[in-house]
């Protein structure tokens, strides 16, 4: 199943933000290896496409000049659009985190629907739950709670032995 992870963008007056979160899916973006160029103006990520343009010309350039063949061009250009495809999604999460949008988590989900009508639920009952209390070492499960003369399971048989 994907995998979205959920931003939200810098707050403004009078908006409200859960309807502008956003979810991306990790993964392959077809049309980003299809068409980098393309995929990188239509979701606006300027300085990506100009790092991009700059770099495919360098490596690009560097190979004509040295003589390197026609179908070795063509396979470092098909490399470097099948990295800007499995990259695209973090393309965007840097894009998103230089403009000042905050990183909420990450959510499982068939379809991009189903990922918010999950991220939303979970995101509903952590606003309902009581805020809990600090734990204690009462309030810790027996493995983080101190020795109580239990002998100790590992490499070490006895509390402070050797090392």
């Amino acid at each position: 199943m994907p995998t979205y992870t959920v931003h939200a963008p810098p707050a403004r007056q009078g908006d409200s933000a859960p309807e502008r979160f956003v979810f991306l899916r990790d993964g392959f973006h077809f049309w980003a290896f299809i068409a980098p160029s393309l995929w990188l103006l239509v979701y606006r990520q300027w300085l990506a496409l100009l790092i991009y343009i700059v770099l495919a010309t360098i490596v690009i350039g560097g190979f004509v000049w040295l003589g390197i063949g026609a179908g070795a061009l063509i396979a470092i250009g098909f490399c470097i659009s099948l990295l800007i495809g499995f990259e695209a999604a973090s393309i965007r999460r840097w894009t998103l985190r230089r403009r000042g949008w905050t990183t909420l988590g990450f959510v499982v989900g068939e379809d991009e629907d189903a990922a918010e009508r999950r991220f939303f639920a979970q995101w509903a009952e952590r606003a309902q739950a009581p805020t809990a209390e600090l734990p204690t070492a009462s309030m810790l499960p027996p493995r983080m709670a101190p020795n109580a003369g239990r002998p100790v399971i590992g490499l070490f048989p006895e509390p402070g032995g050797a090392r």
